[in-house]
């Protein structure tokens, strides 16, 4: 498994009846989560929540606001800082499992003394940040405007120089696509795609049905000796083994390096781990 055990600023608390406990810097909230499907293990601590996002039996749901909470506030992973914020979707702006992530990559840039790295699905720039302080070149790609504004100012707040990054709305595939007709290639190169989404043309993603093809459009970009290809993946049927095969299929097939696909969990406090999708990794030698 690959476990995310760095922060300080955030904590699970505790998991139970398809829910998680998390404390964000000073906020604590309580998510709906469908894999934790045990009991919780400390009840008393879920009372000092905050804010709780209750599910609705029409779809969707909305937050119940149990203390007062500032509109945003910023939580730390080392010298890098995000705004964080209750949205109408359950999320907060930023996947703290990603950490384990963004701590390899940094490594391999900082051993590189360098790279140009292109992010896809970059959401609020969490890698990002990430891989531009750790000194890479990126290009952040994301087709929801308010999510690359949201990305530009963790950039800033992160004290990440505004020529480390170039920003682009778009859709990734035709991005990655017409990257290759340019001739454009990069040292790193990440993905972080949604289960179901629409391009900023109303087009519709479903990943089961457009991931592979994407893989292998990706890996027609990247530098002959590059240092890494990351997978994410938060759609439950798309098990570890099934991102080992496509990066061993496409990337690998064509350059030496390892593959490894597991598991990301982050520890909860109460006892156990969460189960927070998976990701495969390929590494250049």
């Amino acid at each position: 498994m690959f476990l995310t055990n760095g922060w300080q600023d955030y904590t699970v608390l505790d998991t139970g009846d398809g829910m998680k406990l998390e404390r964000w810097g000073d906020v604590i909230l309580s998510r709906p989560d469908p894999q934790v499907i045990w009991a919780k293990q400390a009840p008393e601590l879920w009372q000092a929540a905050h804010a709780e996002y209750v599910r609705s039996d029409r779809g969707g749901g909305q937050w119940n606001f149990i203390r007062k909470l500032p509109e945003r506030w910023t939580i730390s992973y080392g010298p890098l800082r995000f705004y964080v914020r209750p949205t109408g979707f359950k999320h907060t702006g930023l996947f703290p499992e990603q950490a384990v992530n963004w701590d390899w990559m940094s490594a391999l840039i900082k051993q590189r003394g360098g790279a140009r790295v292109l992010n896809l699905f970059g959401y609020t720039g969490g890698a990002t940040v990430a891989c531009a302080k750790a000194g890479a070149e990126v290009c952040h790609v994301d087709a929801a405007k308010g999510m690359v504004l949201w990305a530009r100012e963790n950039r800033e707040l992160s004290g990440v120089d505004e020529t480390r990054v170039r920003w682009i709305i778009d859709d990734a595939l035709k991005f990655v696509q017409r990257e290759k007709r340019r001739g454009k290639t990069y040292d790193g190169l990440l993905m972080d795609p949604p289960s179901y989404g629409r391009g900023p043309g109303g087009e519709v993603w479903k990943l089961e049905n457009e991931l592979y093809s994407l893989v292998s459009a990706c890996e027609k970009v990247l530098a002959r000796d590059a240092l890494f290809m990351l997978i994410n993946s938060y759609t439950t049927g798309l098990q570890p083994a099934v991102l080992n095969n496509m990066l061993t299929m496409t990337v690998a097939r064509t350059r030496s390096g390892k593959v490894i696909a597991d598991e990301i969990v982050l520890p909860v406090t109460a006892g156990g781990v969460l189960p927070c999708g998976a990701s495969g990794r390929w590494e250049g030698k």
